[in-house]
């Protein structure tokens, strides 16, 4: 066991020293173009500024980056139940999946920020908006990838739940949900990159408009300030969450699925 974890240690350990150095260029670089060309602050600060400038509104980032974690992480969750609510009709329906499945495209390929502003009148200057961006953003990749997985059934399996007698809705709880887990993990993983994107695109549009304070709200209010330094280190501190929700969500994938492949060989 230990022989076959050491390679893998290894290779993290390579990893992490690799992003680690290519940070420390990136920000060896950005520190040299601000000193040679003598930028101002408000252009562009250097990276000791905008670490002083997290430092002294650590608070309100804290704040904002809460707010903004718990908006994409409730609509990331409000997108895995609609859409393998969806995945399953278009599953069990050729005739439902012809018809409304161009329309789940339609709402990927129409741009978040022209949908935002109508969500805003529908719903107003709440958190709900932004909920409900945040879901709208990540719906289609898991649309997509359940309903991949509800029809990949080989036939001869299908033919075989047929044979003795399974129904439609037996071979749909038996068969083609066990066979959809892997694409539903897949496509969460793939909306959880998309969550803070969308909240954050929800918050721009929201504004100070009420008590909500996220991290779009903050970096909206510092771009109107001249405020560059805070504002970056807005950008960076909605960089990190999205990696931490797609981290929490590759994890509890990896334990999901582990648990799921001895469920399925002890139940089979």
């Amino acid at each position: 066991m230990t022989e076959v974890l050491a390679p893998r240690r290894r290779e993290v350990l390579v990893s992490i020293s690799l992003v680690t150095s290519v940070a420390c260029v990136v920000l060896g670089v950005w520190e040299f173009i601000v000193w040679k060309f003598d930028l101002p602050k408000a252009l562009l600060p250097t990276p000791g500024q905008c670490w002083d400038a997290a430092v002294s509104e650590r608070v309100a980032l804290f704040r904002a980056t809460i707010s903004t974690g718990f908006a994409a992480f409730s609509g990331l969750l409000v997108a895995v139940a609609v859409g393998y609510g969806l995945a399953v009709i278009f599953s069990q329906s050729r005739s439902l999946r012809l018809a409304l499945f161009p329309y789940v495209i339609l709402l990927q390929t129409v741009p978040i920020v022209a949908i935002a502003p109508l969500l805003i009148v529908w719903s107003g200057y709440t958190f709900r908006t932004v909920l409900i961006v945040t879901a709208i953003v990540c719906l289609f990749p898991i649309v997509n990838s359940v309903t991949g997985g509800l029809l990949s059934t080989k036939q001869d399996t299908n033919d075989l739940f047929r044979l003795y007698g399974a129904g439609r809705w037996k071979r749909l709880l038996h068969l083609q949900i066990p066979s959809s887990v892997n694409h539903l993990m897949l496509g969460t993983k793939t909306s959880s990159g998309l969550a803070v994107i969308g909240a954050i695109v929800a918050e721009f549009f929201v504004g100070n408009s009420t008590s909500y304070d996220g991290l779009g709200t903050l970096m909206t209010g510092w771009a109107n300030l001249l405020k560059t330094d805070a504002l970056v280190s807005a950008v960076f501190a909605s960089a990190m969450l999205g990696v931490l929700l797609f981290g929490t969500v590759h994890l509890i994938s990896a334990v999901f699925l582990q648990r799921w492949t001895k469920f399925a060989t002890t139940a089979g």
